[in-house]
């Protein structure tokens, strides 16, 4: 038998012509956001509006499984789609009929429908999976935390791998639903508002909804042994706060410092504007990390911050957040300032309120205990890079540029610039140069100069620049430290002093 050779370019033409033109539209959506500081992060193609996570957990051996349930529509024709994703998956179903799967990289999870999606489509995405989170690393690391009594899933810019698939980047904000079932005598704990608590066969249901926006990394999960303490904010935002029953000598001072969780969310909604959630509390695992998280409305914070006692500061960091980093949050990793350094100066407010170092005063400290050759001062907070996303500078030298902007606008523009920013990008996403362009348009001034002076430039802001803004030392010595510094400092386990 003579078989005919095609040659290949008339074979292709031909195949061309075989498929649909509307089917040859279709492609994948790309496996990252966009996102240059982590180009893996996120995905395209699709946007997510809910989750669903009906999960059950085991701490004695750290196993997880069950069915996460995502809402979403697309924003192309799509062929096929990415997740990020660490535990093995058993089965996807894409509007109800079985899909192909695959895994790639460090955390990808590779789904091809069985027939493509066009643009502006509504897709349910159902994925049945199990693990042991603690065993599976992403870039050398883990985002999931083993207690001796469970786990814990909370890091920054990503956790959401080790847990539930996703669309890991703050740009794709969606609701939730969280029931996770756990051994009689543990619970667990997530955002929002508990719904529900129902046991049966040995097994306790916690059932957690989040009716607002969230980014993917604020969402956390806690399972433990943990003392419940429940109670409304002056405000009438209901408050659940969870501490780890085993906590040893940090129990108290986290306790005492967290339960003031409504008082500071009403004081910071003088600043800020009104609270933007229907829950707030706080939570206290028994781990090792050395950090808090501004997990949306219940923060995670780590026993090493109440290691010295009471810490009300770092309590009002984390809830600072809910507006600048939750409620409003970054376009772009690189716009981390507008994360951290407002939740920094918050603590300087605070500082102020509570007598123990006005904000000017923590700025002269800070300004002046770096010397002009510290690597402090290379960092640039507006675009630290991703090596630096969480270097103290850009808490530190950030909020410096706060207290310039106060200074150079003065107290009416600026804090009238404070609470209109969450009311103008609430539950939305902005950039450092939003924030730029929001202060010139309330003030009146052009402030490019002053920005760049201190969010961009790789060296200390010289003397005329410091003492346009009042930010200098005042001798040859270092000013006093300012009485609430330690505890400002505690904040992050990075910092000196």
């Amino acid at each position: 038998m003579h078989r005919r050779l095609i040659a290949p370019g008339a074979l292709a033409a031909s195949l061309l012509l075989a498929i649909p033109a509307s089917a040859a539209s279709y492609s994948p959506g790309a496996p990252g956001i966009g996102d240059p500081y982590y180009p893996a992060y996120g995905n395209g193609g699709y946007d997510v509006s809910h989750y669903d996570l009906r999960l059950q957990y085991q701490p004695e051996t750290d196993k997880l499984e069950g069915t996460a349930t995502l809402l979403a529509r697309t924003t192309q024709d799509l062929s096929r789609f990415n997740l990020d994703f660490l535990l093995d998956v058993s089965e996807v179903r894409v509007n109800g009929t079985k899909a192909s799967f695959t895994t790639s990289g460090e955390h990808e999870l590779e789904i091809t429908p069985k027939n493509p999606l066009p643009k502006d489509t509504a897709v349910t995405v159902v994925v049945r999976y199990s693990g042991v989170p603690s065993s599976k690393k992403a870039y050398g690391f883990t985002s999931w935390h083993r207690t001796p009594d469970g786990g814990v899933g909370a890091n920054e810019p990503e956790a959401a791998w080790w847990w539930f698939p996703s669309n890991d980047h703050p740009l794709d904000k969606a609701t939730y639903d969280v029931s996770v079932a756990v051994p009689d005598g543990s619970q667990a704990i997530s955002n929002g508002t508990l719904q529900s608590v129902s046991s049966r066969a040995g097994w306790t249901r916690y059932s957690w909804r989040s009716n607002k926006p969230q980014a993917t990394y604020l969402a956390t999960l806690a399972v433990g042994k943990f003392d419940l303490t429940t109670g409304t904010s002056e405000s009438g935002i209901p408050i659940v706060n969870a501490y780890s029953k085993d906590l040893g000598d940090n129990y108290g001072a986290a306790r005492a410092s967290i339960e003031r969780t409504g008082e500071v969310a009403d004081w910071l909604s003088e600043y800020f504007g009104p609270y933007p959630f229907n829950a707030l509390g706080g939570y206290v695992p028994n781990t090792d990390t050395g950090y808090a998280l501004e997990t949306q409305t219940r923060p995670f914070y780590s026993p090493r911050q109440f290691a010295s006692g009471t810490n009300v500061s770092v309590v009002v960091h984390e809830l600072a957040h809910q507006w600048y980093g939750d409620y409003v949050s970054v376009t772009g990793w690189k716009d981390i300032w507008i994360n951290e350094g407002f939740a920094r100066y918050a603590q300087w407010l605070w500082s102020e309120h509570e007598g123990e170092g006005t904000a000017q005063e923590i700025a002269d400290y800070v300004y002046a205990s770096r010397a002009a050759d510290d690597p402090f001062w290379t960092v640039k907070p507006g675009d630290p890079g991703p090596e630096n996303q969480f270097h103290i500078a850009v808490y530190d030298r950030g909020a410096l540029a706060l207290q310039a902007l106060r200074n150079e606008i003065g107290d009416e523009a600026f804090f009238a610039v404070l609470k209109g920013w969450p009311k103008k990008y609430g539950h939305g996403n902005a950039t450092v140069g939003d924030f730029v362009k929001y202060a010139e348009e309330v003030s009146g001034q052009p402030l490019a100069s002053l920005f760049d002076t201190w969010l961009y430039q790789a060296a200390k802001p010289g003397a005329p620049a410091a003492r346009a803004v009042s930010i200098a030392p005042r001798s040859q010595e270092v000013p006093v430290r300012p009485k609430s510094w330690k505890k400002i400092a505690a904040t992050n386990s990075v910092h000196e002093g």
